[in-house]
């Protein structure tokens, strides 16, 4: 059996405060969100679903932030900050034992599993439409966004991806 290549940088602290690109089609690049005219989204029901469901994360996880997203055909792009700074008084990572106790279910969630509460409850929205053949790809994309020009690059690029479907949907 095939090894499969790490997506993640080996031992980065992915639950730690830092800003990151992320990006995640679906399975087999089926266009299930809309279609792009003119530069802009014509988002299905489905695209509803997943543009709400990203939002819907930084409502339900109060230590991270939404710099930017687009939702495209077939993959979304986005920015997404974790900072344990957000809430007054909170220093550490979930693996640190000098957290205040929040409630004994709480854990800080680490990139990997923001994507995987994304992925699961925009998946199952999508099938109660009676989509029952969406999925997602398997994981997702994600750079560590380190210096404040690359961070501008990489949110021009999520602004214009609409504009630039044409030439990008040969990558997605």
């Amino acid at each position: 059996m095939r090894e499969r290549k790490r997506n993640r940088k080996p031992g980065f602290d992915y639950s730690s405060s830092n800003i990151y690109f992320v990006t995640t089609c679906t399975k087999d690049k089926e266009c299930f969100f809309g279609s792009i005219t003119d530069g802009k989204l014509l988002k299905t029901d489905a695209g509803g679903v997943v543009e709400k469901q990203w939002y819907w994360l930084f409502k339900r996880y109060w230590y991270i932030k939404s710099h930017a997203f687009v939702l495209m055909p077939n993959h979304i792009h986005g920015i997404l900050e974790i900072n344990l700074g957000l809430f007054p008084g909170l220093v550490g990572t979930g693996r640190d034992l000098s957290l205040p106790e929040l409630d004994s279910n709480y854990k800080i969630k680490s990139l990997s599993e923001l994507m995987g509460a994304f992925k699961t409850t925009s998946s199952k929205k999508i099938r109660l439409l009676g989509i029952e053949n969406f999925a997602w790809q398997r994981s997702f994309h994600d750079h560590i966004i380190k210096d404040e020009q690359v961070y501008y690059q990489i949110k021009n690029y999520i602004k214009t991806n609409p504009q630039n479907w044409a030439s990008d949907a040969l990558f997605y």
